[in-house]
């Protein structure tokens, strides 16, 4: 596990799901009678966006423990869908007022912004095609079985 592998495009990730996953704690609308998170607002775009932060998380640990770029590479194309899918979620959870809620709160906010950022990140992670983070593999040369070297 190797920390310094992370680049710009990882940590613009990594800072979008936690702002989801905190915004998944803080009111996201208020109504006549009180406020409403978005646990008692649930609905298919929390699930979304809940997926959008689990597939940054993701790519940020396959970055992280992988020796070749190929699952990162790969985890960072899923986040990027699942990203702009929870960037769409997230577009509408603002526009829609559940409840009759009459104004939105900083959950709702914050998840948006969460959601611009997993998206960016892992587009930027897509981008950057930096490889010198992982080393060259270097196997030990295997020594030519005994028949072979004769006939060379």
């Amino acid at each position: 596990m190797r920390l310094g592998r992370l680049r710009a495009g990882e940590v613009l990730a990594l800072l979008g799901a936690l702002c989801v996953i905190v915004a998944l704690t803080l009111p996201w609308y208020e109504d006549l009678e009180g406020k409403l998170d978005a646990w008692s607002t649930f609905g298919p775009a929390v699930v979304l966006l809940m997926l959008a932060a689990l597939a940054a998380l993701a790519l940020v640990l396959a970055t992280v423990t992988e020796r070749s770029p190929a699952l990162p590479v790969a985890a960072a194309v899923w986040s990027t869908l699942f990203g702009l899918i929870g960037l769409i979620a997230a577009v509408v959870r603002v526009l829609e007022r559940p409840h009759n809620a009459i104004s939105l709160c900083a959950g709702a906010w914050l998840a948006l912004a969460g959601a611009v950022l997993v998206l960016a990140g892992s587009w930027q992670s897509i981008r950057d095609e930096r490889t010198d983070r992982y080393p060259p593999a270097e196997p030990e040369p295997r020594e030519l079985p005994k028949g072979n070297a004769e006939q060379a």
